[in-house]
């Protein structure tokens, strides 16, 4: 009895799979283009602005996605965590959205379309009191379009 329902059920499966009309994976699947909106963070070492082995390839593979793209606008955010005083924070946050804005310029990217702000340590401690260690850290946020 096992077999029969199993057989049966394959049956349908493989007849399910046939789809009049379509002849090619082409005509159901479009490929996404990469010349999308983009997101993607940077980490840092605490108190630091330097640029880490993994920092400079997640820059360098977001660049390689984009490359041939119109690039409209890239955010840089810098942030820090509520270790030490706010002024030495926002410095550091300041330095840090720098450090990734000229590494995306050096890309090839256009400096133009770099809006770089920072916001120290700013929302770094929770409502409840804790601290928030992933804000070691610069977001970047990519406008990006295929090129007409």
């Amino acid at each position: 009895m096992r077999r029969a329902i199993l057989a049966a059920g394959l049956g349908l499966a493989v007849a399910g799979c046939s789809t009049p009309g379509f002849r090619n994976r082409s005509d159901l699947v479009v490929e996404p283009s990469a010349c999308t909106a983009k997101r993607f963070e940077v980490y840092f070492t605490e108190g630091e602005a330097r640029l880490t082995g993994p920092a400079r390839q997640a820059i360098g593979m977001t660049a390689a996605q984009l490359q041939g793209c119109d690039i409209r606008k890239v955010q840089v955010l810098g942030l820090a965590s509520a270790t030490g005083d706010a002024a030495a924070n926002l410095s550091l946050s300041q330095r840090r959205a720098l450090a990734v804005a000229e590494a995306l310029a050096a890309a090839g990217w256009p400096a133009p379309a770099f809006d770089v702000d920072a916001a120290g340590d700013t929302g770094a401690v929770a409502d409840s009191g804790v601290q928030e260690p992933m804000r070691r850290r610069t977001e970047v946020l990519i406008d990006a379009a295929p090129r007409s």
